[in-house]
């Protein structure tokens, strides 16, 4: 088993049992004790558990400092730039393709700004999504399995996970809580950065939205690096020497005008 499955194959107990010991991941994993502490060590860098005597516990989303409002009340938040965000990212989209969506309020806006009668195939686990999108009677959706998560009204969990293997989209549309330089796009919360990169997993173009705040912080955890991602869409009012940056990782970032939106209001 190479690393990445055996320390998925941990995340996946410490979500399930809230912890793990060292002396039954030995025996489960077939590794050595300092194979699995230096597992936990890691999962504690990226900020999933918490190494204690023996083991450690999973870091639960109410421990979390990042407090991420509901989602609607998320779409009132730069609505103008997020509607032309997702105006941006909808105009990539061709008539018949295969498009995954994670939960998000930008993610909203694409799906409100889509082709209309573009017999679009659409795979999401976020409810308000999947709904938007209904509107368009051409389209096919499909809505993913798991546990509800209200905060976002998004399905997550090891059934949508399974579920996404079966996909193979044309594009993957993602959310993000911030932006790290050396992490790349970050989520402030577990289960949603797991169906984040499942989702990654399942795209032939992978595509971040983001209003211009997100670049001013960084989530919990890292769910997609620079060199998986292959478009960033964002604004005007974002951060021009880290879109530079971001540039420069290999990146095409798309900048949307907004001033004169704004300017109108």
């Amino acid at each position: 088993m190479i690393v990445a499955e055996r320390r998925k194959v941990i995340k996946e107990l410490l979500i399930k049992n809230k912890s793990v010991k060292v002396s039954d991941l030995v025996d489960l994993l077939h590794v050595s004790e300092e194979t699995i502490r230096r597992d936990l060590t890691q999962l504690g860098k990226e900020g999933i558990a918490e190494k204690n005597y023996g083991g450690a516990i999973l870091i639960e989303e109410e421990k979390n400092h990042s407090i991420i409002p509901p989602v609607n009340k998320r779409k009132l938040q730069y609505s103008i730039e997020k509607d032309l965000i997702g105006k941006a990212a909808a105009q990539l989209i061709k008539e018949g393709q295969i498009v995954i969506f994670d939960a998000g309020s930008t993610n909203w806006y694409v799906g409100k700004n889509l082709p209309e009668n573009s017999h679009l195939t659409i795979i999401t686990n976020a409810i308000d999504v999947a709904e938007e999108c209904s509107k368009d009677e051409t389209a096919s959706i499909y809505l993913l399995g798991g546990k509800l998560r209200r905060n976002s009204m998004s399905l997550v969990g090891p059934q949508a996970e399974i579920e996404l293997q079966n996909y193979n989209a044309d594009y993957v549309f993602l959310g993000t809580s911030g932006i790290s330089l050396r992490q790349g796009f970050t989520s402030s919360d577990l289960y949603e950065a797991e169906i984040k990169r499942a989702m990654v997993s399942s795209g032939q173009k992978i595509v971040v939205v983001a209003d211009h705040s997100k670049l001013q912080k960084a989530g919990l955890t890292s769910f997609c690096h620079f060199d998986e991602t292959d478009i960033f869409i964002t604004s005007e009012l974002a951060d021009k020497e880290i879109l530079k940056e971001i540039e420069k990782r290999g990146v095409e970032v798309i900048v949307v005008p907004v001033s004169e939106e704004i300017n109108e209001i």
